[in-house]
């Protein structure tokens, strides 16, 4: 039996081997290194466009000319109508409300003196019945007082005369019996009887005096009880409550059926022909009219109010300043009246207005619109196609305009578009 024998493995050169595996390094390497010298080289070598210069940018604006003249703008405002006379019509009297005007309604329009609500009158008419008839039943009563003084004036005549007369009999008895034609004791009896009649002469004189003590008083009663009667028709009229004045109603409380006591609410009334018009000017809007006027009161305004398709006209006249400043805007407040509410169409008190106000006259100023303003002090005139800064100092607006002086020549025209980065020299051209 025979075998083979195994042939021995064969030895690799390590030399060999080292260098096998610098060359799968070296290789993608040295292609990089190529690829990358060949891109230089092309780069380098690559031929240059010409360099377009750049073009500087026009910006397209409006402008508008200065012009400096005495300008006297009109102030814009708003305020409210408010009522220029305002009352609770209140009950009174008490009693039960038999009856109420048609027109006593929210919103209402009633006139002057017209009957609004009625009070049942029967206990009023009774009152006003029973005092008649004690005033009636004092004047009778004067009359028998008064008859009764004149007799006793007749009296105190008659007693006169009767004293009269004893005394000169008194006086005659004395001569007689000084020649002793008569007894002594006829004169005591004679002087007897003067004492007497001046005793019911003077009793007749206190009685005169009580008498017309009595009168007196009567007449006073009788006075007394006429204000009686005069205050129980007063009261029997009150029944009817009456508007004082040509009037809005609001705030209705009255109706019949309900028990009212005296002084309750029924109703608030607007004057109708009485209505004003209320609004705020600034303490320098309000300084600049004063400072020129001397006074705002009778000044002169517009009142618009903007219902329907186009605003409505009022003219108007300031009337009274608040009696206070406003503390948190520091405005006053200025009431005018309307010089006719119901013309063209009837304003009621609440609504919302525009008040066109003149303003102080500004001389030497040139109006131009905000957009124009940098910085509210600088504007940009448009010399040669280019901007220029000048400054300024805003005096005054008018609507939605500004009133400025400053260092601007009549006839300059000023930038008016708004640009977000205006600057000295930016390139510009009118549109």
């Amino acid at each position: 039996m025979s075998t083979t024998e195994p042939k021995p493995a064969k030895r690799r050169n390590p030399l060999v081997a080292a260098l096998r595996i610098t060359l799968k390094v070296l290789l993608p390497m040295a292609v990089l290194a190529g690829a990358y010298a060949s891109y230089a080289m092309l780069k380098a070598t690559k031929p240059e466009a010409a360099k377009r210069a750049q073009k500087e940018r026009v910006w397209p604006v409006e402008a508008v000319p200065i012009e400096f003249a005495s300008l006297r703008p009109a102030l814009r405002l708003y305020g409210e109508t408010v009522a220029g006379r305002k009352v609770d019509l209140r009950s009174l009297v008490a009693g039960e409300v038999s009856s109420v005007g048609e027109n006593l309604r929210e919103g209402g329009l009633v006139g002057k003196d017209e009957t609004l609500l009625t009070i049942d009158a029967f206990d009023f008419e009774g009152a006003v019945v029973e005092a008649e008839a004690l005033h009636q039943e004092a004047v009778a009563r004067l009359s028998e007082l008064k008859a009764s003084l004149k007799t006793e004036v007749d009296s105190l005549v008659h007693d006169r005369e009767q004293l009269e007369i004893v005394n000169k009999d008194l006086a005659r008895a004395a001569r007689l019996a000084k020649r002793g034609s008569v007894s002594k004791k006829l004169v005591d009896d004679r002087q007897l009887i003067v004492t007497q009649r001046q005793q019911t002469l003077e009793q007749r004189q206190n009685n005169l005096l009580v008498w017309r003590a009595k009168v007196d008083q009567q007449k006073a009663a009788i006075a007394r009880l006429a204000w009686r009667v005069k205050q129980a028709k007063r009261r029997l009229a009150e029944t009817e409550l009456k508007a004082p004045f040509n009037a809005y109603v609001s705030d209705v409380a009255g109706e019949v059926g309900r028990y009212l006591n005296a002084n309750d609410r029924v109703a608030t009334l607007f004057d109708r022909e009485w209505i004003e018009v209320k609004f705020t000017l600034s303490d320098t809007q309000y300084g600049r009219i004063l400072g020129e006027a001397g006074k705002i009161v009778g000044r002169s305004l517009e009142v618009l109010w903007r219902v329907g398709d186009e605003p409505v006209s009022y003219a108007a006249n300031v009337v009274r300043i608040g009696a206070t400043i406003q503390s948190n805007s520091g405005g006053v407040t200025v009431y005018a009246r309307l010089a006719d509410p119901a013309a063209p169409i009837p304003i009621r008190p609440g609504a919302f207005v525009e008040i066109i106000i003149q303003d102080r006259t500004y001389e030497k100023v040139a109006r131009l619109p905000q957009t124009a303003i940098y910085g509210g002090d600088t504007l940009y005139v448009i010399k040669q196609g280019r901007l220029e800064p000048r400054t300024i100092r805003i005096v005054g607006v008018a609507d939605k305009d500004v009133l400025v002086r400053g260092a601007v020549d009549p006839g300059e025209r000023v930038l008016r578009t708004r640009l977000s980065a205006p600057g000295a020299g930016l390139r510009v051209e009118e549109k």
